[in-house]
């Protein structure tokens, strides 16, 4: 039998599981890797902090649909992947880390830049094991892969430097599967989820992520028993589109006509959603729940009745059993909400008096003038925000913002890892000015990989959305100020096609021309720091709060301030 290097068959294992790309830093004991993926067929991503290689590698993974990879040398190399692979793990992308590790014979021993990266990356992954010895390589990294592509995440492979350079006879052929099993509830179940829908008045259908692929049969159910259909944020890409029955996201970013068809049902089927904001969900309402996973049924409000299932599987065997419903007067309602919903919206997307960029203003361009095919990523605070609420679906564009980890600094490198994956595509990332300049060393990446990205930046000089937090919260904003560079020149210094706008009147033809560059270029927009982001339900107490956040401010000398706020939002 022939023998082949540790790091050959770790690398010859993830392209035949579907690893196209590995984005990462190379370095001392990653070398062996390195060279393994040079001779390979994965092309290599050469990033600029380790961080911002995990987020691409999770977009690239979800967005393409394929495994993703990304590798690191020892202690801090490895260590920095942490953030961008939570990042990936909670949006449920399938991505592999290569961890590499101090040799065997001084790990234990506090050596120079050994760390326990075992029960870190416990934390967010689905699989985390070292490679103890040679004859275990092929087999461990094939459980790694199988684990991320069928638990839907990240897995981890811990790998000594003297073990990726050892020799080792091929072994026995591990390789991943990925089986597509039919999962929908028993025909007890069924017959229980059909009697409460039967039974319901006013049914609201309220989708997740896990509804990708069921498109179709959602369409279906609704049309059937006359159910307005809201939605997750990150459902957004699948249900929005050609959907006559759709009314909207609800929770703390959602719109009114998402959160009243939930807040007046009498009967609510929660279909692929782990929202996790109990105070989004119906007070007075039947709850059914359906998921894939047993684990997350009732563990966000109580439910009625949970089942478990693939939704597709689930509605196709369900629909049979429901009664055709002809009061149309809870649907009909809902969907006019619906209309004066997005009239409010729409209003909210004109340019300022005096030259003022309303940020909602901004993206309406960007959703004007951006291709059919796009895809967006927004950071997250305010810019996931406004794509959220003023960026059309229309079932070829993309959505992508950190919803779950809710980090900053997510939206460029995740664009790296889209437009890598789609290098004929237009890809935007919508960036905040304190997230682009967290990690604004991998605007490197893009000139050295080619890769041309559309970076909008929303330059409020601000931590903007916890600016607004702290105001809500009655409190006086504090350290939120940016003291910020011009974004657009420092662009063009390292090669990018950079402009600057602060002008509403200047904004269209800037951002036509920052879109039709065939390079990575950047658009830097003074928008209003004073935008307020309303939830679709506004409490008593956050305008109690508000009003003491105002008189605070008036008494420690800061009244500009507060005649700002009330200006630029409810005086145009």
């Amino acid at each position: 039998m022939s023998k082949k290097k540790v790091a050959d068959i770790i690398i010859e294992t993830l392209a035949e599981a579907g690893v196209r790309r590995c984005y990462g830093i190379v370095g001392d004991t990653l070398n062996h890797i390195t060279d393994a993926i040079r001779r390979s067929d994965i092309a290599w991503v050469h990033m600029r902090h380790e961080e911002a290689g995990a987020m691409a590698a999770g977009a690239d993974s979800l967005i393409s649909g394929q495994l993703g990879a990304c590798a690191g040398t020892c202690g801090p190399g490895s260590l920095h992947f942490i953030n961008g692979l939570f990042e990936a793990h909670r949006n449920r992308a399938p991505v592999v880390l290569i961890a590499t590790q101090v040799a065997t014979s001084e790990m234990g021993m506090d050596f120079p830049q050994e760390v326990d990266l075992k029960a870190i990356y416990d934390t967010c992954s689905h699989f985390c094991s070292y490679i103890h010895s040679p004859a275990q390589a092929r087999r461990v990294t094939a459980v790694a892969a199988q684990a991320a592509l069928n638990r839907r995440g990240a897995a981890v492979i811990i790998v000594p430097g003297d073990i990726s350079q050892a020799e080792v006879d091929e072994g026995l052929p591990f390789r991943p599967h990925q089986p597509q099993p039919v999962l929908r509830p028993s025909d007890t179940e069924l017959a229980q989820m059909a009697a409460m829908l039967n039974a319901g008045k006013r049914v609201t259908l309220y989708c997740g992520s896990g509804c990708e692929g069921a498109e179709r049969e959602i369409i279906a159910l609704a049309a059937r028993i006359k159910a307005p259909v809201a939605h997750t944020s990150r459902a957004k890409d699948f249900i929005e589109p050609d959907n006559p029955y759709n009314v909207g996201m609800t929770g703390m970013i959602g719109v009114a006509s998402g959160f009243r068809a939930i807040d007046a049902c009498d009967t609510l089927l929660l279909l692929g959603a782990d929202f996790a904001w109990s105070q989004f969900y119906p007070d007075e309402a039947k709850l059914i729940q359906v998921d894939s996973d047993a684990t997350h049924l009732g563990r966000r409000h109580p439910v009625d009745l949970g089942v478990v299932g693939n939704i597709k599987d689930t509605l196709q065997a369900l629909l049979p059993l429901l009664d055709e419903r002809e009061d149309h007067a809870f649907l009909r309602n809902s969907v006019k909400h619906r209309e004066q919903t997005l009239q409010q919206l729409a209003d909210e997307e004109r340019p300022g008096k005096d030259g003022l960029i309303h940020p909602q203003y901004l993206t309406k361009l960007i959703d004007q003038h951006a291709d059919d095919d796009a895809v967006f990523t927004a950071d997250g605070g305010s810019p996931m925000v406004w794509l959220l609420r003023h960026v059309r679906s229309n079932g070829k564009r993309r959505t992508l913002t950190s919803l779950v980890h809710g980090t900053m600094a997510n939206a460029m490198p995740e664009a790296l890892g889209v437009q890598k994956a789609f290098p004929g595509r237009q890809v935007i990332s919508l960036s905040g000015d304190g997230g682009l300049s967290m990690l604004l060393g991998d605007l490197l990446t893009a000139v050295q990989e080619s890769l041309p990205i559309k970076v909008i930046v929303y330059n409020n000089g601000s931590l903007g959305f916890v600016e607004m937090e702290q105001k809500v919260e009655g409190l006086l904003d504090a350290y939120t100020d940016l003291r910020n560079p011009d974004f657009a020149r420092m662009a063009e210094a390292i090669g990018f096609h950079g402009r600057r706008v602060e002008q509403a009147a200047e904004l269209e033809e800037a951002l036509r021309d920052v879109l039709s560059r065939p390079g990575p270029a950047l658009l830097d927009v003074k928008v209003n720091r004073y935008e307020l982001v309303m939830p679709p339900k506004v409490e008593p107490g956050q305008v109690l709060h508000t009003a003491l956040y105002s008189a605070k401010a008036v008494l420690a000398g800061r009244g500009k301030e507060v005649e700002e706020l009330v200006r630029r939002n409810f005086a145009d």
